[in-house]
C-alpha cells in the first residue's frame, strides 16, 4: 500500500517492464505456490482485496488489459486521460447499458451483472468480459472488493469473483474530476513513470497507458 502511494501505479503481475509490478516487489513466500495436497497459496491475491477495500487506491484493469492499483493521488489523472482515450458509450450501446444496470444496482459480481444484462446464452461469457474490460479501460468501472464463495465449513475458496462499481459511486464525482486537458495528464504521467523507471522502454510505458 505504501508503494502504491509512492509510485502512484502498480500493475499486479508482470507488466512487462522488470520490477514494475506487485508480484515483482513481494518476496518469494508471497507468489503463487502449489501445496503437497493440491491445493495453492498466494498471499498477494489474498492481498488485493483488502488493498482496495482500504480505499486508497482504485483497482481494475487498467494497464494493457491486465489487473493493476492507481493511487488517489493519480487517478484524476488518469481517468482524465483514459476516459478521453475510451469515451463515453454510445446511446443504445451494450456498454451503456451495463452501465446503466450497474449504476441502478450500486454494485454487483461479474456473474450477476452479466445475468442482469441478459448475456445468458452460451459463449456469452467472454463477450461480455470483453466489454467489462473495455470499460474499465476506460476508468468507468472499478472493483470494490472480492466475494469468495464459501465451503460447507464456512470457508473461503476459489480465486473469487469481482464486486464491481462505477468510480463515482465508490469515490464520488470530485475523485473522477480533473483541471488538466487529456494531454496534459497523459504527458505528466509519462514524464512520472519516466522518472520512476529510467531502465524502462518508452514504448513499454506508454503500452501501459494507452
Amino acid at each position: 500500500m505504501e508503494l502504491i502511494a509512492e509510485w502512484g501505479f502498480l500493475p499486479l503481475l508482470y507488466s512487462g517492464i522488470e520490477g514494475f509490478s506487485a508480484d515483482d516487489v513481494v518476496t518469494d513466500d508471497c507468489r503463487y505456490t502449489v501445496l503437497p495436497d493440491g491445493g495453492w497459496e498466494w498471499p498477494l491475491w489474498k492481498w488485493k482485496g483488502t488493498i482496495v477495500s482500504e480505499g486508497h487506491c482504485v483497482y481494475g484493469k487498467f494497464f494493457d488489459h491486465k489487473a493493476g492499483f492507481v493511487s488517489m493521488d493519480w487517478w484524476p489523472d488518469f481517468c482524465n486521460y483514459r476516459r478521453w482515450a475510451y469515451p463515453t458509450p454510445s446511446e443504445g450501446s451494450i456498454e451503456e447499458a451495463i452501465l446503466a444496470t450497474l449504476s441502478e444496482s450500486g454494485s454487483l459480481i461479474t456473474r450477476e451483472l452479466r445475468a442482469a444484462c441478459g448475456f445468458s446464452g452460451p459463449k456469452m461469457r467472454g463477450k461480455f468480459d470483453a466489454y467489462i474490460t473495455r470499460l474499465q479501460m476506460g476508468c468507468r468501472i472499478v472493483t470494490e472488493n472480492f466475494v469468495y464463495p464459501l465451503d460447507k465449513h464456512n470457508r473461503e475458496y476459489g480465486w473469487g469473483w469481482s464486486l464491481l462499481t462505477t468510480p463515482e459511486q465508490l469515490y464520488g464525482r470530485e475523485a473522477c474530476l480533473c483541471d488538466r486537458s487529456p494531454e496534459e495528464s497523459l504527458g505528466r504521467m509519462q514524464a512520472h513513470l519516466k522518472a520512476l523507471l529510467p531502465q524502462a522502454d518508452e514504448n513499454k510505458i506508454w503500452k501501459l497507458l494507452k
